[in-house]
C-alpha cells in the first residue's frame, strides 16, 4: 500500500470543487449541489490519488472505470474532470445544464470526455458498474487468456459512487447480488450514506442496514464515517484511502465501502437538509460557504492558478507514470500474442470476421420457430465471432440463447453439472434479473466484446430503461426477446405481449426486428453484428413457423433482402398487385396463405415481409413505392396492437391485429378467435377492394 499524500493544495482543490458546484447550480438556477459539495473530497481522492486514468486520452485501454450512479449529482464528476484536465473548463461549468454545453444535467456517454456511461435513472449505474467489471474479466479471457488475474494489460478496477436512492432501486439489488455470485474482485462501490432524499430524511422509506445487506450478498464491506471529521476531514480521507487499498487487495469478491456523510457539508446553515439536494442554495448561503473556506465571497467560478496547475500537473504525472508501465506491458503482450492482437484490432475497427457469411446456417424449407433458429445461428457463429457472448435471465432453454458446446462465464466454484465453467466462458447466467441484465449489457457493449441477453418479450417491461439508455448512448446492445405474441398460448395474458412491439418501436434509435423465418433470423444476426452505434431488439417466436424455399423457381425472394427492412417476399401473379399484405414474424405465414386464397380468386396479391420498420423508413421513397405501390390495397397483419400500422397501409388499408389482452388457450385457438387467419385477411382485403 502506497502512502497517501495530502497537502494544502489538495485541500484548496477540494474547496474549489465544492464552491464550483454551488456556483454552477446558482447560475443556471437549478440542479443538485448538496451531494457534489459534501462528496468533493471523496471524488477528488479517487481522481487524483486512486484511479489510473489518462486525461489526454480518456478512452485509453489501461484506464480504470468510474461510474457516477448518482447521476443527478453530475457536478461531483464534472468538477473533477475540470481539475484533472479532461477537456472540461471553467466556461463549461458555468454553462451547466444549458443548451450545447459539455455539462448536461446528468452524465452522458459520448458527450463529455471522461464519462463512461449515461446515468441518472437511479440504480442503473450500479448495474453498469457490474457490467464493466464482468467485461474486464471477459476481455482478459478473450485477449490475454494465459495472464495471471490482475496482471494483464486488460485488467483494471471499476469504481462506482452511489447513494441512498440507488440502494432503494431494485436494479441495484439485482446487479449487486449477481456481482457477488460472479466474485467480481475488481469492483469497488462507495456508498454515500447521507440519509437524505427529495422527501427528506430517508427514515420514512429506508430502514435496513445497507452494509449488512451487502455482507449478506457476499461482498467485502467496510465503513468510514465522515460526519464527525469537521474541518479535519483529511483524517477521514486517509481512512477512506486505506479502505480502498484494502478493497483492491480482495480479489475474490466485490467491495462495498459505506461512507457516512452530511449532505452539503460544510454549508453554514443548510448542511444536512433536503433543501440542498435538488435546488440552488441562494447567494447568502454560498457567500457563507466561501467565507468558511477562506475564499472571496464576491467571486464566482474562481480557481487560483496554483490550484489548477497542481491538480492538472498531478493528474498528468500520474498518467505518464502509469502509461510507461502499461505501454511496455502492452508491447510485450502484442509481440507474444499476434493472433489476439489482430482480433483486438478487428474489434476496435468494428469489422466483422472474414468467415461470417460462410458460417451462417442455410435452413431448408420446413417448420422451425425463430427462437430455435436463433440458437442454431449463435452456435454456428461461436468459433467465427469469438468476441460474441451472452445468455438470458434464467430462460436459456426457452430463449435459445446458449451457444452449444461453449462453457459458462462463471467462477470455477459456481459451475454446475449442467453448466460447466471454462477459461473463456461464453454463456452468461443473469438469473431472474431482467433489469440488471439490460444495464450490464450496456456496459459490456461499450468495450471490446459484444454481448446479448434474452428474456420473454412480455418481460421487456421489467427492463425498459436499458434499451432507451442504449439508444440514447449509441451502444450496440442486443436484446433478444422471445415468446413474441399470443402465440405463447396456454400461459395466458400475463405472458402474452400485445402492446410491447409497438411501444418498443417508439424508442428513437432502437431497431426492432421481427424475422419471418429461420433464414431471416440468420440474416438478422449478420446485420446485427455490423451495427455498432445503436441497439437492436430481436423479437422471436415460441411456436414453429414456415421456413420458405427461396429462389427463382419458387418465387420467394432471398432472405438477404431483409436488409431493407421490408421487401416483397413473394410477388403477385397475373398482373400488378391489387392487394399487398404486409406482415411481420409469425404472421408472414398467415399472409402467404391468404395470398394463395386471393390468387385463387383471381386477385393479384403480393406479400411483404417487414421485419424492421426502422430500416424500411430509411429507404428511398422510390423503393418504398415499389414495395407498397400506391394503387394497391394494403393489409397489415401483426399479432399485437394495430397502433402504428396506419402509416404503412394508408387510410383505405386494413390493420389486422389484437387491440386487447389475450387468454389462456392454444396458439391456434387464439389466432382463430382473434382473426389472425387467412380467411379473415381475405375478407378484409376484399372488403377494402370493394370500397
Amino acid at each position: 500500500m502506497s502512502a497517501l499524500t495530502w497537502n494544502e493544495l489538495d485541500i484548496a482543490a477540494v474547496d474549489a470543487a465544492r464552491v464550483l458546484a454551488a456556483d454552477a447550480v446558482e447560475k443556471v438556477g437549478n440542479g443538485h449541489p448538496g451531494t457534489a459539495i459534501s462528496l468533493a473530497p471523496v471524488a477528488y481522492l479517487l481522481y487524483q490519488k486512486v484511479m489510473t486514468l489518462d486525461p489526454s486520452q480518456p478512452d485509453w485501454l489501461g484506464r480504470d472505470r468510474f461510474v457516477l450512479s448518482i447521476g443527478h449529482s453530475s457536478l461531483t464528476q464534472y468538477t473533477q474532470l475540470y481539475l484533472a484536465g479532461f477537456g472540461v473548463e471553467l466556461s463549461d461549468l458555468a454553462q451547466f445544464r444549458t443548451w450545447g454545453s459539455l455539462t448536461p444535467g446528468h452524465p452522458e456517454l459520448g458527450h463529455t470526455p471522461g464519462v463512461e456511461c449515461t446515468t441518472g435513472p437511479l440504480g442503473a449505474g450500479v448495474s453498469n458498474a457490474v457490467g464493466f467489471a464482468m467485461a474486464a474479466r471477459k476481455e482478459r479471457q478473450l485477449y490475454d487468456p494465459d495472464a495471471v488475474p490482475g496482471q494483464s494489460v486488460f485488467d483494471h478496477f471499476v469504481y462506482c459512487l452511489c447513494g441512498d436512492g440507488d440502494m432503494e432501486e431494485g436494479i441495484s439489488s439485482e446487479a449487486s447480488s449477481l456481482a457477488a455470485t460472479q466474485e467480481l474482485g475488481n469492483l469497488i462501490m462507495i456508498y454515500d450514506d447521507n440519509r437524505i432524499s427529495i422527501e427528506g430524511d430517508t427514515v420514512i422509506a429506508l430502514s435496513e442496514d445497507v452494509a449488512a445487506r451487502y455482507e449478506a450478498y457476499g461482498w467485502h464491506v467496510q465503513a468510514v464515517d465522515f460526519t464527525n471529521g469537521g474541518t479535519a476531514y483529511e483524517e477521514k480521507v486517509a481512512q477512506l484511502y486505506a479502505a480502498i487499498e484494502a478493497a483492491k487487495a480482495v480479489t475474490d469478491r466485490p467491495s462495498f465501502i459505506k461512507v457516512t456523510t452530511v449532505i452539503g457539508w460544510p454549508l453554514p446553515t443548510m448542511a444536512g437538509s433536503e433543501k440542498v439536494h435538488g435546488a440552488k442554495l441562494g447567494a447568502t448561503e454560498i457567500a457563507g460557504l466561501k467565507q468558511r473556506l477562506g475564499l472571496d465571497p464576491t467571486k464566482s467560478f474562481d480557481v487560483a492558478d496554483e490550484v489548477i496547475n497542481h491538480t492538472r500537473d498531478n493528474a498528468a504525472a500520474r498518467a505518464k507514470a502509469a502509461r510507461q508501465v502499461w505501454d511496455a506491458k502492452f508491447e510485450a503482450w502484442s509481440a507474444a500474442h499476434p493472433t489476439q492482437r489482430a482480433l483486438l484490432e478487428r474489434v476496435q475497427a468494428h469489422q466483422c470476421p472474414a468467415g461470417l457469411d460462410a458460417a451462417l446456417p442455410q435452413f431448408p424449407a420446413g417448420k422451425k420457430s425463430t427462437r430455435a433458429a436463433s440458437g442454431e445461428v449463435l452456435t454456428a457463429l461461436a468459433d467465427v465471432v469469438p468476441e460474441l457472448w451472452g445468455g438470458s435471465a434464467d430462460l436459456a432453454g426457452s430463449n435459445n440463447t446458449t451457444m452449444k458446446g461453449q462453457p459458462s462465464f462463471l467462477p470455477p466454484d459456481r459451475a454446475s453439472g449442467e453448466w460447466p465453467a471454462g477459461s473463456n466462458g461464453r454463456v452468461l447466467h443473469f438469473g431472474i434479473r431482467e433489469h440488471a441484465m439490460g444495464g450490464i449489457l450496456n456496459a459490456i457493449n461499450t468495450g471490446l466484446s459484444r454481448a446479448y441477453g434474452g428474456t420473454f418479450l412480455v418481460f421487456s417491461d421489467y427492463m425498459r430503461t436499458p434499451p432507451r439508455i442504449a439508444a440514447l448512448s449509441h451502444i450496440p446492445s442486443v436484446f433478444v426477446w422471445t415468446h413474441d405474441s399470443v402465440g405463447v398460448g396456454e400461459d395466458g395474458p400475463t405472458h402474452q405481449p400485445v402492446e410491447h412491439i409497438a411501444s418498443l418501436r417508439l424508442v428513437p434509435g432502437l431497431d426492432v426486428i421481427r424475422p419471418a423465418d429461420a433464414n431471416e433470423v440468420a440474416q438478422t444476426w449478420k446485420l446485427i453484428l455490423q451495427i455498432h452505434d445503436h441497439p437492436t431488439a430481436l423479437i422471436l417466436t415460441r411456436q414453429d413457423v414456415a421456413t420458405y424455399d427461396r429462389g427463382e423457381s419458387t418465387g420467394f425472394a432471398p432472405a438477404s433482402e431483409m436488409v431493407r427492412g421490408a421487401y416483397t417476399l413473394v410477388g403477385a401473379s397475373g398482373g400488378e398487385a391489387k392487394v399487398v399484405i404486409v406482415a411481420t414474424g409469425s404472421e408472414v405465414e398467415v399472409a402467404v396463405q391468404a395470398r394463395e386464397l386471393l390468387q385463387a380468386e383471381g386477385i393479384a396479391t403480393a406479400v411483404v415481409s417487414a421485419p424492421c420498420l426502422e430500416w424500411f423508413a430509411a429507404q428511398p421513397d422510390q423503393y418504398k413505392r415499389s414495395v407498397l405501390p400506391e394503387g394497391a390495397v394494403k393489409v397489415s397483419i401483426e399479432a399485437g396492437v394495430t397502433y402504428g400500422w396506419a402509416e404503412i397501409v394508408g387510410d383505405k388499408g386494413r390493420r389486422i391485429g389484437i387491440d386487447h389482452f389475450g387468454a389462456s388457450a392454444s396458439a391456434a385457438k387464439l389466432f382463430d378467435e382473434y382473426g389472425i387467419t387467412p380467411a379473415h385477411v381475405v375478407a378484409e382485403a376484399k372488403d377494402a377492394l370493394s370500397q
